[in-house]
């Protein structure tokens, strides 16, 4: 998007995009960098309202049709997130994001061949899209694929070697092929990470290492 502000301070960077929209109020990139400023303020109300006004605006903006997603994921709208990735994906067919997203959404609905149709898509238009290749490999552990499920998390890591999810995906094959050792090697890098496991999925591993 635009990168010629001068604001140093968020709250600076606000008042400048407000005096442009003042000038301008038809522009949609202005209400999109003020939507996303306002996300980062977690002003959400007022993120929506610009995020809004940016497509009414600018109606192939993806990225505020995937910003509306995001903020309808937030507040446990699944249909909704759904819709404006949808949005997204028809504004700009080539753009990875939104279709990442509406695999997520599938898959949390418990639709994995839709979910992995989609994800698919995304890693095609843009092979390092790690958060596609690592949502990919737990829809297909998800289906119980297990060698696809490991090669698509390796290839996640391979772009980024400190995604917790993808190490969290081969934690559970591990644990699958009863290599409870391993998965809890795997669950240490993950945590280290930054990412958490499921507290469930940690008792298992101890259990079956305690026997």
């Amino acid at each position: 998007m635009e990168s010629s502000y001068t604001a140093q301070t968020p709250d600076e960077f606000i008042a400048e995009l407000k005096k442009r929209l003042s000038q301008n109020p038809g522009c949609g990139v202005s209400h999109y960098n003020l939507g996303t400023a306002f996300v980062a303020k977690g002003r959400l109300i007022e993120a929506e309202a610009e995020f809004l006004q940016a497509v009414e605006c600018s109606p192939s903006l993806a990225e505020a049709y995937v910003q509306l997603g995001g903020l309808a994921m937030n507040k446990g709208d699944l249909d909704g997130c759904l819709e404006w990735n949808e949005k997204a994906s028809r504004a700009r067919p080539l753009f990875a994001v939104p279709f990442g997203n509406i695999g997520f959404v599938h898959m949390q609905r418990g639709e994995l061949d839709k979910a992995e149709k989609s994800l698919r898509r995304a890693i095609k238009i843009d092979p390092k899209y790690v958060q596609a290749m690592a949502t990919l490999g737990n829809c297909l552990f998800m289906k119980g694929e297990l060698e696809a499920a490991e090669f698509h998390s390796t290839k996640a890591l391979e772009v980024e070697p400190m995604f917790g999810p993808a190490m969290n995906t081969l934690a559970l094959v591990a644990m699958e092929r009863g290599d409870f050792a391993k998965a809890k090697e795997l669950l240490a890098r993950a945590r280290e990470t930054g990412f958490e496991p499921h507290p469930d999925m940690v008792r298992e591993i101890e259990a079956a290492l305690a026997k």
